[in-house]
């Protein structure tokens, strides 16, 4: 079951597209490397190991990353102590706390340990176990690519005179391409560009939030901590898992199994606590429900990605987010936590025999679809519903 499992895991759009062009440009630059350098020149045995090396290092670490996974939180976790979970967010999905670092994944549906972000080209999460292989994959890629543009520029160069070879007295290993071999060769090349650009920014990212020890979710909180609006007896908030760089860089990228945490409990600099974190997540909560703005649907809506049926400029200002866009039905009301332009973004309120048996339903549905409803129409609405049970 474990196995099929891992094999149902790349049976996915992301990766399929990332181990097809780890696979097309390896391959491409293997039979140039025949080619431009064989292994009978001097140092040509060498230059195709190292290479296979790369590409060794990138599917040994991609694989990890993928089978290795994040580490989820048990459903219905409970911290050990009863009263400690005053200062945890509970999650209606997994019916359990969230412990500290740790968020709930819509794609994987659980709640992942110091989850990072859900990453399509593996199809799970970057966690707490896999995060120093994710890394490895993305600086292996990159180099691997850039080693791989070294084979197959010079080949396409030299397949393009290989007239000028051929002639000359010099003793030049021939590149022959035939023109599909060298489309695809120019394809390989755009590709390990691509790659190198991409999957190096990626790296940069990666790396600069692993020096602060920050996950890229901890990073948005940490930044809507600094603009909240304080007490003056209570501080500005102080992250806590900053340890310093060469600490923060050796917590992940151990050379032992040991890890430095068992995704529950975290190291934390002097002055904070395991919960110092949660408690400002708690804080910014509830300062989300303070500015929520319940809505009234007044027209249908389907869940569609592009509604055209809404009007074609609906289309031009969708939220650039993988976030769910939820079905709507008039006379459905929505607690409403972020806008846009055209876009509102809220939780739907079930009623009745909808509530048995769901979980919260939110996303992305279209403005136009919706009426804000002023605090007197929604007491009254509170009012009737109280009457009624």
């Amino acid at each position: 079951m474990a196995v099929l499992k891992k094999i149902k895991q790349l049976i996915h759009w992301g990766p399929i597209i990332a181990l097809s062009i780890i696979f097309f440009v390896a391959n491409m630059a293997i039979k140039c490397d025949f080619r431009w350098w064989p292994i009978s020149e001097s140092g040509g045995f060498l230059n195709l190991v190292i290479f296979v090396s790369w590409v060794v290092l990138t599917l040994y670490n991609y694989f990890l990353a993928a089978f290795k996974g994040p580490g989820f939180v048990p459903l219905g976790w409970k911290p050990s102590e009863p009263s400690e979970a005053k200062y945890l967010q509970y999650c209606e999905v997994c019916e359990g706390y969230k412990c500290p670092r740790s968020h709930h994944c819509r794609k994987c549906n659980r709640c992942v340990m110091k989850m990072d972000h859900h990453c399509p080209w593996i199809n799970i999460c970057c966690g707490h176990f896999n995060h120093a292989n994710f890394v490895y994959f993305l600086f292996f890629a990159p180099v691997g690519c850039v080693h791989a543009l070294l084979i197959l520029i010079p080949s396409v160069y030299r397949a393009l005179n290989v007239h000028w070879y051929i002639m000359s007295k010099e003793n030049y290993p021939i590149v022959y391409l035939g023109v599909w071999e060298f489309i695809m060769c120019m394809f390989a090349i755009g590709l390990a560009f691509g790659v190198i650009i991409a999957v190096g920014t990626l790296f940069i990212i990666q790396l600069k939030s692993i020096l602060k020890n920050e996950t890229g979710i901890e990073t948005w909180i940490k930044e809507k901590a600094e603009e909240l609006d304080r007490d003056e007896d209570e501080g500005r908030f102080v992250y806590p898992y900053h340890l310093g760089w060469w600490k923060n860089l050796k917590y992940v990228f151990s050379l032992t199994k040991q890890k430095h945490s068992d995704g529950y409990s975290w190291p934390v600099i002097e002055g904070c606590n395991q919960y110092t974190f949660t408690i400002e997540q708690l804080k910014q909560k509830a300062v989300k429900r303070e500015r929520t703005v319940q809505y009234i649907i007044v027209d249908d809506y389907h869940g569609s990605m592009l509604p055209i049926s809404k009007g074609y400029d609906m289309c031009c200002g969708i939220p650039c987010t993988d976030e769910p866009r939820i079905p709507v039905r008039k006379g459905d009301r929505v607690d409403v936590t972020r806008w846009k332009r055209k876009w509102l973004y809220g939780t739907k309120l079930l009623t009745g025999a909808e509530e048995e048996g769901k979980k919260r339903v939110r996303g992305w549905f279209p403005r136009r679809c919706a009426q804000e409803l002023s605090h007197e129409e929604v007491n009254g609405i509170m009012s009737d519903n109280k009457k009624e049970n």
